[in-house]
């Protein structure tokens, strides 16, 4: 017989499906599906302290704003073992949606999603509904400075701000 902490860890441990192989078509496609009036992309790395930092806000903006179509996609740039540092970063953030890693190389990669980026991580991407990039930037945000990114292309819901 387990004993309860035991049963009571199993039930709160979140299970975060591994990301998934992206090309930038595939990311692309992601971007451009439909139901969402704003898509924004991090890519981002374990091995990156600004990213790590970051990732609960993008998280808490996800949650806040998913509803007035806000879409979140996470794209892991880990390579080799560091492939299972992401999954299991993932599962302690309690990411329980699906994500993807890159799986091209580094230029076709970031050429392909424009916006000026360099490679340098993290990158973040703000899409339209239609997949038109408009905004990009490469460093670290405050949990404000993405609200205030992604507000005005949202729909307009009940609360502006529900924190």
């Amino acid at each position: 017989m387990l004993p309860v902490s035991a049963l009571i860890a199993g039930l709160l441990a979140v299970s975060a499906p591994p990301p998934a192989p992206a090309t930038a078509d595939t990311l692309m496609k992601e971007v451009r599906r439909p139901g969402a009036t704003v898509t924004l992309v991090n890519v981002w790395a374990t091995w990156c302290l600004p990213c790590r930092e970051e990732f609960p806000d993008l998280l808490r903006l996800r949650r806040t704003y998913q509803e007035r179509g806000l879409r979140l996609v996470l794209v892991n740039a880990d390579f080799g073992e560091g492939k299972e540092e992401a999954v299991k970063f993932l599962a302690d953030q309690g990411v329980d949606f699906p994500t993807l890693l890159k799986d091209q190389d580094d230029d076709t990669f970031i050429n392909a999603l424009g916006g000026g980026w360099s490679g340098a991580l993290p990158a973040t991407f703000v899409f339209d509904g239609t997949g038109k990039l408009l905004e990009a930037w490469e460093h670290k945000e405050t949990y404000a400075a993405l609200e205030n990114k992604i507000r005005p292309y949202l729909r307009k819901g009940e609360k502006e701000t529900a924190r």
